[in-house]
């Protein structure tokens, strides 16, 4: 928990220095393959939005940049080296084989959808990239999709941060909370977008 303290107080410090430019380089490193949590970024900028400090609108805004920066470094970077980077498993990211050959199966199945609903996953949403990449996704589709999963998980982090303020108590409580619920919903639209095909295909 001091831990936790410590790198709040520490992030709410370097992004009154850094401004917004701060926002968009931690948040590239939390979308790329970094771990570097966008948990503790998105809160503390969101606090200095309420106190007058930072602009609310472009917080989000650079939130999302970020991200969406982020994602695009771990797609090229697949576009690139292609499925070279998983010979033998990313292990040291947690990404295996067969984790990856699923991720890649579950985008040429659903393409957009799982684009966005991978980056509302916590975890996944650093990895969802790279098979985007492999298949060579749209990628007018793939910044879209990706900055609308994106938008929503920065937009709700930022109003923790903004409502919660330093409580630092406060704010674990609500990002599990807010955590839980985002799988929720994401569930939901899968399942809703999966029966909606299915319903589809049957009519064909």
């Amino acid at each position: 928990m001091e831990l936790l303290h410590e790198i709040i107080d520490f992030i709410v410090t370097h992004v009154d220095k850094f401004g917004y430019w701060g926002i968009i380089i931690m948040m590239f490193l939390e979308s790329s393959f970094f771990p570097f949590p966008s948990e503790v970024v998105m809160p503390p900028a969101g606090y200095l939005a309420s106190i007058g400090n930072m602009n609310l609108f472009l917080v989000i805004l650079s939130g999302i940049i970020g991200s969406i920066l982020g994602a695009l470094f771990n797609y090229f970077l697949a576009v690139v080296f292609g499925r070279r980077l998983f010979q033998g498993g990313f292990r040291y990211l947690g990404l295996s084989d067969e984790k990856f050959k699923k991720a890649e199966n579950f985008l040429i199945r659903h393409g957009n959808i799982g684009t966005f609903l991978g980056r509302l996953l916590p975890v996944i949403r650093q990895y969802i990239s790279f098979p985007a990449g492999v298949i060579r996704m749209k990628l007018s589709s793939f910044c879209l999709f990706t900055g609308i999963g994106s938008g929503i998980w920065v937009f709700v982090l930022t109003m923790i941060g903004y409502f919660v303020g330093k409580n630092k108590e406060l704010v674990k409580r609500y990002l599990s909370s807010a955590t839980m619920i985002t799988l929720v919903v994401a569930l939901i639209i899968l399942v809703i977008y999966v029966l909606y095909n299915r319903r589809i295909e049957k009519n064909v």
